[in-house]
């Protein structure tokens, strides 16, 4: 428990038998009462490796449902079992498990509902690792976000993050998609219901093992996202009804 709240860290899994473990052994558990990993029919042994080291709650899907549906699974299994916070750690080790502590207490302490561990605030992005072309196409994405949801944030794009229970239960995150831009679906959903979402910075790590899309499904993100901006302008405006803004 922290602060008397129940977290939990989920873990959208997909061909992490390399990094699970490091990953898994920086979670501070002293306040982290669930781990769940769903497994995303991998083709190695994370799901063998996952229930070696301990990991209580194992899930292994089927047939691949694609990185939104992976986190819809980890999302609904995380409120089954009564978490208060949700921090979803990717286990390729890209993310540093050693900010556990400083986001969930942004949440805990009622200071915000939403906490992203930005790649951007500060200069490491680039020096961290990440592809100029990645650098490129995520700052202006974000300038043309922050216009269309007439937000600011620093990045739409991380994969860090941690949530409210009182998050999840309000907003249709199962309406999203099952591909990479479930994750920029979810802020836009999060902006429109009014929940404050707070950003501390994150160290940028690129290497072989991390998960990483390649240029073309970048493209079809990069087009994803700003579709998700445009729905949520012209539903603001009234022009058009998106379920993704209905209500849960």
């Amino acid at each position: 428990m922290f602060e008397n709240q129940k977290v939990a860290v989920v873990m959208p899994a997909y061909n992490a038998e390399k990094t699970l473990r490091q990953t898994y052994a920086e979670i501070p558990m002293p306040i982290v009462d669930e781990v769940i990993l769903v497994d995303d029919q991998s083709k190695d042994r994370t799901v063998e490796v996952a229930k070696k080291i301990g990991i209580h709650h194992v899930i292994k899907h089927q047939k691949n449902l694609g990185y939104g549906g992976n986190q819809k699974t980890c999302y609904r299994k995380a409120l089954e079992i009564g978490a208060d916070i949700i921090l979803m750690l990717h286990p390729d080790y890209q993310y540093t498990p050693k900010l556990i502590i400083p986001m969930i207490s942004l949440i805990a302490s009622r200071q915000f509902d939403v906490v992203l561990g930005s790649r951007i605030l500060g200069i490491g992005a680039l020096k961290g690792g990440m592809p100029l072309y990645k650098y490129i196409s995520n700052r202006a994405l974000t300038f043309v976000e922050n216009i269309l949801l007439s937000h600011k944030l620093s990045e739409y794009h991380t994969g860090y993050r941690a949530y409210s229970r009182q998050v999840l239960e309000s907003i249709p995150f199962e309406k999203n998609s099952d591909d990479f831009v479930f994750d920029n679906q979810i802020l836009a959903q999060v902006i429109y219901a009014g929940f404050p979402i707070g950003e501390i910075t994150c160290p940028t790590k690129y290497f072989p093992e991390a998960s990483s899309i390649n240029f073309r499904r970048s493209v079809a993100y990069g087009l994803g996202v700003l579709k998700t901006a445009v729905e949520y302008r012209l539903h603001r405006m009234g022009l058009i009804r998106s379920s993704l803004f209905k209500s849960k």
